[in-house]
């Protein structure tokens, strides 16, 4: 029934982008003739205004009838451009979170049921809600007369995503069938992103754990900080935080006539950010203006950790030494760094990505530093790697997509912003560190710690070889079976597959009838 109920919920979403004039607006380069003759049968569908209405405007008011759930859905796919292309993921950017209140005392309610405390316990004040998104809204109250804000988990959301995100996967696995073009991309994976990073989110206790564990890493940091998180407050369903009287980084304005130096802001927010993804491998990946405060000390202020990202110590290594390559144009190392990780398929020739390479980076040398993107270099690099069957890395497009939100902000600060120069420090530091002679140390020291490991658990992988020797000779004298259950299981599951597959195209079919007439 699930199965059945995901393709009704599938085929609302597309009758709803039909009427809003977003299939129609779909791109047809590159793309199989289904989609030209698809863009054919629902133009005479599209609502009249629609046609006349720019393609943001069109996508907006269309996630906004499906709801909540595609708001946070269209917020992912836009960190997405590998996904859904540059354009749509700028579109896709544009949606704006802002949900209506839900009453304050259901919030009440909430936070009593998530913390087992009734609201006077924990609170001397619990105002109105004064911001509200599509996974949660935001209260200011008191504790001991210092102000906090509080919070609280919209309702039933958690079972409205999860009836959602089964469509997402329905549409993703008929993707992957019949785009085989689009396999490289990963549909089902990045759709399992999704519900990951979404689920994260709706669990309020995992961001106070973000904003602790920036907060331990910034503690020495020159102009950056977090909210200090209320523990004793915090649950799945609510988080209590520091209040945060500041400026908004877009209140240019507001800025100067508080005297803050707009040069030095622009400066600290990207070595912020670079420290964050190169010395820790942790970031706030939505540092958009709206989350950064600037309090009166002259610091800048992150909220809302509810999307962070995370680097390895490879990918770190990836990303430092692709900016390095660049800087000193040595892009034969750049190929060379995409091969050693294993990111380009080793049939490939290493001197031709290289060239590649060449034709991303000769362009922007002799540019004025201040012109030159790395967020643009990192995307245009990824748009030459498709050529290379180079697989879709979820972290490395999540840290490009916030480096052109850290450096769009930077911008705004200083529209003559050297990016190059106010990194070098950082990049600078971390390369010497972890690329030259520091890289050995460190390197033998973790090669140690593996070989203790391996040590440790060589008893048990006797053992395990042991029994392993013992199955194969069974299995090559006697056979392979399985037992009654997994037989009665796959059995089972065949028949469903079959079972759904035939009666899908009905499903879509009556539904469509039903909405043309219905609806329409």
């Amino acid at each position: 029934m699930s199965t059945i109920g995901a393709y009704f919920r599938l085929v609302r979403v597309g009758w709803v982008l039909v009427r809003e004039g977003v299939v129609s607006a779909l791109p047809t380069q590159d793309m199989p003739p289904s989609i030209g003759l698809l863009k054919s049968l629902a133009e005479p569908f599209a609502r009249f205004r629609a046609k006349r209405e720019a393609r943001s405007i069109r996508l907006s008011r269309a996630v906004d009838r499906l709801g909540p759930s595609y708001v946070k859905i269209g917020q992912f796919l836009a960190t997405r451009p590998d996904v859904v292309g540059v354009d749509w993921a700028l579109d896709l950017s544009m949606l704006q979170d802002r949900m209506s209140f839900f009453p304050t005392e259901t919030a009440r309610t909430a936070v009593e049921l998530s913390l087992g405390r009734t609201i006077a316990d924990l609170y001397t004040e619990f105002g109105e809600p004064i911001a509200a998104a599509s996974i949660a809204q935001v209260h200011p109250a008191r504790v001991e007369g210092r102000k906090v804000a509080v919070k609280v988990v919209r309702p039933g959301v958690r079972q409205r995503f999860a009836h959602d995100i089964e469509s997402m996967y329905l549409l993703a696995r008929m993707q992957e069938r019949f785009m085989p073009s689009s396999r490289r991309l990963r549909p089902v994976e990045v759709t399992r992103t999704l519900e990951q990073t979404t689920k994260v989110e709706m669990d309020l206790r995992l961001e106070a754990a973000a904003l602790s564990e920036i907060a331990e890493n910034t503690r020495n940091d020159p102009g950056f900080r977090v909210p200090l998180v209320d523990w004793e407050r915090t649950g799945r369903d609510v988080i209590t935080m520091e209040w945060i009287d500041g400026i908004k980084m877009s209140d240019l304005e507001g800025l100067r006539a508080a005297g803050h130096d707009l040069d030095r802001l622009a400066e600290t927010l990207i070595q912020s950010f670079l420290r964050h993804t190169l010395r820790d491998g942790f970031f706030h990946a939505d540092m958009h203006p709206g989350n950064l405060f600037v309090d009166d000390a002259g610091t800048i202020v992150a909220v809302d950790m509810g999307i962070v990202g995370r680097l390895g110590k490879k990918e770190r290594r990836f990303l430092a030494e692709i900016l390095y390559g660049f800087i000193t144009r040595d892009y034969r190392r750049v190929a060379e760094v995409h091969f050693e990780a294993g990111y380009v398929p080793a049939h490939h020739d290493v001197a031709s990505f290289a060239q590649a390479i060449r034709a991303i980076g000769e362009p922007i040398h002799g540019q004025p530093a201040e012109t030159i993107s790395m967020a643009r270099l990192l995307a245009l690099l990824f748009e030459v790697t498709d050529l290379f069957e180079m697989q879709t890395r979820p972290e490395l497009i999540l840290l490009q997509k916030t480096m052109v939100v850290v450096e769009g902000v930077s911008r705004i600060l200083n529209p003559r912003f050297n990016m190059w120069k106010a990194a070098e420090p950082v990049v600078g530091d971390w390369i010497r560190d972890n690329l030259g002679p520091k890289r050995v140390v460190t390197d033998l020291k973790d090669g140690v710690k593996a070989a203790v490991k391996l040590a440790e658990a060589l008893p048990e992988i006797a053992a395990q070889t042991e029994k392993l020797h013992h199955e194969v000779v069974h299995m090559s004298e006697h056979g392979l079976r399985f037992d009654p259950e997994t037989a009665e299981a796959i059995g089972r599951s065949e028949a469903r597959h079959s079972r759904s597959g035939r009666i899908a195209l009905w499903i879509i079919a009556i539904c469509l009838v039903y909405l043309v007439f219905a609806i329409g």
